[in-house]
């Protein structure tokens, strides 16, 4: 009998510690998921590039933190966007360079037209003002992880357009909800037309617009420039976007994580990159097959554009972009042209 109770008190024991390993061994949290917004289109390159990081981080982590996407503006437009990571309906977005500017102002010091007239610039310009922009993001509640250059925007055209003074006899979009925005485009003379992205086909149909700004891939990908064949070859802003999570979703993060996270999103992006300039270089020569007209500025021309864009200036620098903020740009890049 005694040997009997014996040896159930040892199964019991037994028992008991299978069970406490069980127990201890099981993961105490499901995945961690992070819900991206994003405008992108579909299948388009950078819905592949955001659907290779999502795998990138799931596989770093080991499952502990996945991605889900919702891309085509399915979480709305950029202020939705920025609005749902605020209350937590989503945690991170992908936003062209303007979205971020509607977080903090002073991101759009490095996108000002002419602040930088060529790639080499631009990153030098945005690696030296990094730190800064990261940190005024940072105080909005949201965490920079990575960026992209998209290109150039050049302005296409119904009819050649070469002088600011043959801009300021046509009607231009420009996307609505930038009001400071506007006013320093009406206080350099032009005719706006502020309108949601999605009207834009229909309004250069109908005449109500004649002349808008963007890079050559989104105006081969959108057909806009069907109806405004005339492109002005001038490097005017550069096209840039980000990935960026809100503070309180990037900390629900293990520590050890964050750096690898952050490193494949930006290799994700960089890799990006050299597909887009790749497919951009594509895309004008289908545009000049199909009737795109290219128009070169000559340097006084070019001129008369430099003395304009200061007239936008004095609307924006101080009131909107901080002038310490914008002083400090214009030296980062005088600096790289003198070395």
């Amino acid at each position: 009998m005694q040997a009997s109770n014996s040896r159930r008190y040892k199964v019991l024991v037994l028992l008991f510690i299978l069970a406490a390993g069980i127990f201890f061994s099981a993961p105490q949290a499901t995945a961690l998921v992070i819900k991206v917004g994003s405008v992108a289109p579909e299948g388009s390159p950078w819905d592949r590039a955001l659907k290779r990081i999502a795998l990138e981080w799931q596989k770093i982590s080991g499952g502990r933190v996945t991605m889900k996407i919702y891309g085509g503006g399915i979480a709305g437009d950029e202020p939705d966007m920025i609005r749902k990571m605020r209350i937590n309906q989503i945690q991170a977005a992908a936003m062209t360079g303007s979205g971020l500017g509607k977080i903090n102002p002073d991101f759009l010091v490095y996108q000002l037209p002419f602040m930088t007239q060529n790639d080499e610039e631009l990153d030098y310009l945005f690696e030296k003002l990094r730190p800064k922009l990261e940190a005024l993001l940072e105080q909005k509640g949201f965490t920079f992880l990575a960026v992209i250059k998209s290109g150039w925007l050049r302005f296409f055209a119904k009819k050649k357009v070469i002088t600011p003074a043959d801009f300021q006899k046509l009607k231009f979009f420009v996307m609505e909800g930038s009001p400071e925005i506007d006013q320093a485009w009406k206080a350099m003379g032009f005719h706006i037309v502020p309108l949601p992205p999605n009207d834009a086909f229909a309004a250069l149909q109908s005449g109500m617009v004649e002349v808008f700004s963007g890079s050559p891939l989104t105006a081969a990908a959108m057909q806009w420039f069907a109806l405004a064949p005339h492109m002005t070859d001038i490097y005017w802003a550069p096209l840039t976007a980000g990935l960026i999570i809100s503070n309180q979703s990037w900390r629900r993060i293990p520590a050890d994580l964050r750096p690898k996270l952050k490193s494949a999103t930006q290799q994700a992006l960089d890799d990006l990159q050299a597909e887009v300039m790749a497919v951009e270089n594509q895309a004008i020569e289908v545009m000049k097959e199909n009737g795109l007209v290219i128009h070169d500025v000559p340097p006084a021309a070019f001129k008369e554009w430099e003395s304009l864009v200061e007239t936008g200036f004095s609307i924006l620098i101080g009131d909107v972009i901080s002038r310490d903020l914008y002083e400090e740009a214009k030296r980062i890049v005088e600096e790289f042209r003198q070395r």
